[in-house]
């Protein structure tokens, strides 16, 4: 097999442990946060941030893997593997600030080797096809979580009080079987080592954003837009999981385990399902910053109708809405410095981008549930729905880019080192 067919191979096979990571990460963590461990909303917010911790390293893992002189694969293998042995810890211990610890840990060196498979699609997979490819592999990871999401939060319900929920030490034990099958995966992917940005410091990646000026723009759009739609996530879970400690806000049936999974897990996957091929199509042939701003529309229709309803209906048609915006907001999100950036650089923009991404998702929970403390999440939905719709007015001014982008032409000159 060609460089394409391996990694395009392999990328299917780490696709099924990654979605039942995603269902962790979305879902379960904050679930046994709030159903087994008496943490308040400090401790919560730290849990659905934890990927945060990563994103903020990217650049410094970037520049320390040049140094090295490892490939990306055998990088990311290995920071995998390191968050296996973190959810071995998890399941063997039943201590409610070792697990915390152990969230944060394990989230951070698993998001840490985001930048290096960016680059490793750069170099295996064709500019042309790059969108579909990516989106085939998703709509796998997609059918994992939403089988494995239903099949945990049904087991889970059975036999459990609706206050309460022990301590779920097989379901740690599955993650970290999961993330030793994505180490595996990792590991078999062709891939060079990297060439780092000019210069000795750690976080020399940050340059671009000073270089670049449209690089510039859309991080600026995007921490707007990224900060509306984080800032409510993790208050999906919360009000789902503890909604009768909020005033304002009544469901009309009773959230157990297996209904939470249906709604944030199981519906989302299904709606990402059907439409992540189309998505993927359109990632390759249209303007990206057209394509970012009808995503940014379904992700604030479903904020407000999500905080809006108090039905089960209504919180399942939110729950597509968000399904059918973030199967496209995953190829928008994973691919698209390789758009923009030059070539040998695309490790570099893509490790300042989930540089931002870490700040905003660090920032926007503990915004979230302080905001909380002061508004109705009805109010909060509305001002964050505003925020996204006015940052993705303003990545429109730069549609010419786009359209350059779209024909596959380069953005920005090559940097040389």
């Amino acid at each position: 097999m060609d460089r394409t067919e391996t990694t395009f191979f392999y990328e299917r096979l780490r696709a099924v442990s990654s979605g039942v990571i995603e269902t962790a990460v979305t879902t379960f963590l904050l679930l046994i946060a709030v159903k087994v461990f008496p943490f308040g909303a400090t401790a919560k917010a730290l849990i659905a941030a934890a990927g945060a911790l990563g994103f903020l390293a990217g650049p410094l893992v970037v520049s320390r893997v040049a140094e090295l002189g490892w490939t990306t694969s055998k990088a990311a293998s290995r920071l995998t593997f390191a968050a296996m042995g973190c959810y071995l810890v998890l399941a063997a211990v039943d201590n409610q600030w070792v697990f915390m610890t152990g969230v944060i840990i394990s989230t951070t060196l698993a998001t840490a080797a985001i930048p290096l498979v960016t680059q490793i699609y750069q170099e295996n997979y064709p500019t042309k096809k790059r969108g579909r490819l990516f989106s085939r592999a998703a709509m796998i990871r997609i059918v994992s979580a939403g089988i494995f999401g239903l099949l945990a939060g049904w087991i889970l319900t059975d036999g459990q009080s609706d206050e309460t929920m022990s301590y779920p030490r097989w379901l740690l034990l599955v993650f970290a079987c999961a993330f030793a099958m994505g180490a595996f995966c990792y590991s078999r992917l062709p891939s060079k080592p990297l060439k780092g940005a000019k210069g000795t410091h750690p976080f020399r990646s940050l340059r671009f954003v000073k270089e670049d000026k449209l690089f510039r723009h859309i991080l600026i759009c995007w921490m707007l837009f990224g900060i509306g739609n984080l800032m409510l996530f993790p208050l999906r879970v919360e009000y789902l999981a503890n909604s009768e400690a909020y005033d304002d806000y009544k469901l009309a049936f009773e959230p157990t385990p297996a209904r939470i999974a249906l709604i944030l897990v199981f519906i989302p996957n299904v709606a990402k399902l059907i439409c992540s091929p189309f998505w993927g199509r359109l990632f390759d042939k249209m303007n990206f910053f057209v394509l970012r701003v009808v995503l940014n529309f379904f992700f604030a229709t479903s904020l407000l109708l999500f905080f809006h309803s108090e039905s089960m209906l209504g919180l399942c048609l939110a729950a597509a809405l968000f399904g059918i915006g973030n199967s496209g907001g995953e190829v928008a999100w994973s691919l698209w410095v390789t758009k923009f950036a030059p070539a040998k650089h695309v490790a570099d923009y893509m490790s300042v981008h989930v540089f931002f991404n870490g700040i905003r998702i660090f920032l926007s929970p503990f915004l979230g549930f302080w905001l909380m403390g002061y508004v109705s999440a009805a109010s909060l939905s509305l001002f964050s729905a505003g925020l996204i719709i006015a940052s993705s007015l303003a990545l429109l001014s730069d549609y010419p880019s786009g359209e350059k982008a779209r024909r596959g032409a380069a953005l920005t000159e090559e940097v040389t080192d």
